[in-house]
């Protein structure tokens, strides 16, 4: 398999695409292409690895197989080794992670308009606006429930590391950037997806790009 990234840095969707990947068990390469660079444009048009999903990433190839969007290279990757490895085995469990996953997919704009993720970076002094603030408590709800009604097996939402964990993962990272406070319950979870080796992995990567978007080194005031 070969996996389609932007930068590490910056990409909270690549991120989420390649935990997809590392979670499956099977090997795969990574491509990096770099984002908004020089000549962006050009490469979404003349690309053929990135032609199906008109140059978004992540973008993932099996063969002649290709999924694009983080959301469905879970359910492709999950199809292909078996779904207990992505999602808790019992029904409300699995019910309620699905739910997360799907909300994460599709809301806290604000935060994610704000709040750009960026891994190297450590931001002093960020206010967030009425409706990042709303969307920070909505996810602190959601991890609150996730932790205490089916996360004693484990440090993550769900116990063990599942398909939950590598959608809110770029959101632990845009906390801690832009240094946004959580209760001690979060603060332990997210600690525990910071240090997971996986996490290790991409983080060092990140830090070691030489690539700068500057659109995304501060929050976007509202």
């Amino acid at each position: 398999m070969k996996l389609i990234v932007g930068n590490r840095n910056y990409s909270s969707w690549s991120l989420r695409g390649w935990l997809a990947c590392k979670q499956s068990g099977q090997l795969f390469e990574v491509l990096t292409v770099p984002l908004y660079g020089e000549d962006w444009e050009a490469q979404k048009r003349n690309s053929e690895d990135l032609a199906p999903s008109s140059g978004k990433v992540p973008i993932l190839w099996d063969g002649e197989a290709v999924a694009w969007d983080s959301l469905a290279i879970v359910e492709y990757l999950a199809d292909r080794v078996g779904r207990d490895r992505f999602w808790p085995k019992p029904d409300d469990a699995r019910a309620m992670a699905r739910s997360m996953v799907a909300e994460m997919h599709s809301s806290y704009q604000a935060l994610r308009r704000e709040c750009p993720m960026n891994i190297r970076a450590r931001v002093e002094g960020y206010s967030p606006s009425e409706a990042a603030a709303a969307d920070v408590i909505r996810i602190l709800q959601l991890w609150a429930e996730a932790r205490a009604r089916f996360g004693k097996g484990g440090p993550f939402l769900f116990g063990a590391f599942c398909a939950a964990d590598i959608f809110y993962a770029p959101v632990v990272s845009r906390f801690l950037t832009y240094g946004i406070p959580v209760p001690g319950f979060a603060g332990a979870y997210m600690q525990a997806v910071w240090e997971h080796e996986w996490m290790g992995e991409w983080i060092a990567a990140a830090e070691s790009e030489d690539w700068v978007i500057e659109q995304y080194e501060q929050p976007v005031r509202v």
